[in-house]
């Protein structure tokens, strides 16, 4: 499965962003997905992430309550609406399939990311 991930830009602290992630190739309903992002300097990190039904859903600590993860498999898309923006959001958001964890090793296909920079 191909993944392409859309949507970023810049955004003022206190923003909102929503990023899409398209599957092509296979059928997005088969597989879990994830967010990750990855920060200039700093290790890949996982964001949020969605069982294959969308019955299910986590999320890292520091995007509670501010990041929602969403699916439409009619689309082959997954969504990641991202409220409150920091500058600490900044990083480059990937989307990831095989799983609904925090585990990167769990995740069999990856896209290519979309830069988010949120100003202060």
């Amino acid at each position: 499965v191909q993944l392409q991930a859309s949507g970023g830009g810049l955004v003022q602290a206190g923003g909102s962003r929503g990023l899409s992630c398209v599957a092509s190739g296979r059928t997005l309903s088969s597989y879990a997905m994830g967010w990750f992002r990855q920060a200039p300097g700093k290790e890949r990190e996982f964001v949020a992430g969605i069982s294959s039904s969308g019955g299910r859903t986590s999320y890292a600590d520091s995007v509670k309550g501010r990041f929602t993860i969403s699916r439409d498999n009619v689309k082959n898309t997954v969504y990641l609406q991202m409220n409150s923006l920091k500058p600490e959001d900044t990083a480059v958001y990937s989307c990831a399939a095989g799983s609904l964890y925090s585990s990167a090793s769990n995740y069999n296909y990856w896209g290519q990311g979309t830069e988010v920079t949120v100003s202060s």
